[in-house]
């Protein structure tokens, strides 16, 4: 057996320490192990393009990534904080807590992918839970503001992890239906589904209280801040 093949695996190890461009490193690990293998170049070609034929429904994603970029570009997060903050009486954490509830309801339903992240959380979710945040509490501090945002990226996270499990044709639910009847116990991806709502509700309110906690702690940062200001005065 040879083990030259295996380099593939040290170029992308070595690519990502050196944080060159992903995708380069991907291909070029993948070339370097086909020709290794004893592949020629056109089939190690042909062999990447089959691939990428047969999973093209999994880059076209990635079509959305280039379109959010453009609308950052011209203002998108400008005009979240401008729309956040013509709204009287919006706080962090009603709003977080009104986007938590969309997300679990929407992933419940099974459209998983119209939040997340890069395009969701980046240029609409945080930046407008920041506006709400120093609308309410004054100017921020810098550790604050990243707070907010981490809390922006874990109602996301929170949302969609336990409202997908209510959706019955999610993977999850299928592997869990697949080892329970394995085991012996046949049930239907709908029973599974029934049984994720009282976890969903639990985790509502329990991250919901969270962010109200932590809007709490945001109130207290700020009037301790303005004492301090006031006793310098």
């Amino acid at each position: 057996m040879s083990y030259w093949p295996l380099i593939g695996i040290l170029v992308v190890v070595i690519g990502f320490a050196l944080r060159f461009n992903p995708l380069m490193v991907v291909v070029v690990a993948a070339i370097a192990t086909g020709l290794l293998g004893g592949l020629d170049f056109v089939a190690v070609v042909e062999a990447l393009g089959k691939a990428f034929n047969d999973n093209r429904y999994i880059s076209v994603t990635w079509i959305i990534l280039p379109v959010i970029g453009l609308l950052e570009r011209y203002g998108l997060q400008q005009r979240a904080r401008a729309l956040i903050e013509s709204v009287h009486g919006a706080t962090m954490g009603r709003l977080l807590v009104i986007y938590l509830g969309f997300r679990q309801i929407t992933a419940a339903l099974g459209m998983k992918d119209i939040g997340g992240h890069p395009q969701t959380v980046r240029p609409l979710v945080a930046p407008m839970a920041e506006a709400a945040a120093q609308n309410t509490h004054g100017e921020l501090s810098e550790e604050d503001n990243e707070k907010v945002k981490a809390m922006s990226a874990a109602t996301d996270n929170v949302g969609l992890f336990f409202g997908e499990d209510i959706f019955f044709a999610i993977a999850s639910i299928l592997l869990i239906q697949g080892v329970f009847e394995s085991s012996g116990y046949p049930l239907t991806p709908l029973e599974l589904s029934v049984w994720a709502i009282p976890t969903a509700i639990c985790a509502f309110f329990i991250h919901g209280g969270r962010l109200m906690a932590f809007e709490r702690r945001l109130e207290k940062s700020s009037s301790n801040g303005q004492a301090s200001k006031g006793d310098r005065a």
